[in-house]
């Protein structure tokens, strides 16, 4: 059995998970140096919607019926798109630098695709 074809056991097998998780990783250290003026604004705000997208991801995991699956996974791709705005921002605020911006926003692009395969995935299940 190859690394591409283990069982998935937990929600931590999962690779969108996973990719999920070292965004949520790299969030915390690239806004430990924001200003201390947005620690309870802009800070929290992101790391709370970086925080939502494993957790909801981790929530539809354990749910038994596709459509609760696929309304957690939906609610993960959402606050991944908040993130994603939240990340322009502080890009344009002057927080982020380019290549950070650059780095992450591509993280999350690729992330994004990944729960979007979670949630075709449970709808082809739940039409069969």
């Amino acid at each position: 059995m190859n690394e591409n074809s283990k069982k998935i056991k937990n929600f931590t097998d999962l690779i969108a998970w996973q990719e999920a998780q070292k965004l949520i990783l790299r969030i915390y250290k690239i806004t430990k140096n924001f200003p201390r003026e947005e620690r309870y604004s802009l800070t929290d705000q992101i790391r709370r919607a970086a925080i939502s997208v494993t957790s909801n991801i981790a929530e539809g995991f354990s749910r038994n019926s596709y459509k609760e699956k696929i309304y957690f996974y939906s609610i993960a791709q959402g606050s991944l798109t908040e993130l994603q705005n939240q990340l322009i921002l502080s890009k344009d605020l002057g927080y982020l630098s380019n290549s950070d911006f650059d780095e992450i926003f591509a993280h999350s692009v690729s992330t994004h695709k990944l729960i979007n395969g979670l949630i075709k995935g449970a709808r082809k299940i739940s039409l069969a």
